[in-house]
């Protein structure tokens, strides 16, 4: 699969001493998030924490966006919560994976917490 092809030439880079940025890892998050891999997606965002590796918007959406994918929507909440605490800006393909993770799991009442929360613009926790 293609995910594993990017996983492995990302491993790649690691085994070369080649650096590994925040763009190689989003990237690489990317792919397993394609590939229905969301637990090595959030892996791959604890390795850039460990590694201090900065993270960004997209970083977080690719693990929200994956966690959403497969239905597991506690996941999606949590990065959705640590991008708050770690004063990551969280935008609209944010606010909507971690809203749709929770309709899709018919988690509504945490769905329109999400939605009243992002509309006073404040965080939904």
């Amino acid at each position: 699969e293609q995910w594993f092809q990017a996983l492995q030439l990302f491993r790649e880079m690691a085994d070369s001493r080649m650096k590994q940025d925040t763009i190689t890892y989003s990237a690489a998050a990317s792919a397993c998030g394609k590939g229905m891999q969301w637990v090595l997606v959030l892996h791959l965002l604890l390795e850039m924490a460990e590694g201090r590796v900065e993270t960004n918007t997209i970083t977080y959406n690719v693990a929200v966006s994956a966690c959403e994918k497969v239905g597991a929507w506690r996941h999606a909440l949590q990065v959705y919560r640590d991008m708050a605490d770690l004063s990551v800006e969280r935008d609209t393909i944010t606010c909507s994976a971690a809203v749709s993770a929770c309709e899709k799991a018919g988690e509504w009442e945490w769905a329109l917490k999400l939605v009243f929360d992002m509309a006073a613009g404040g965080h939904a926790e």
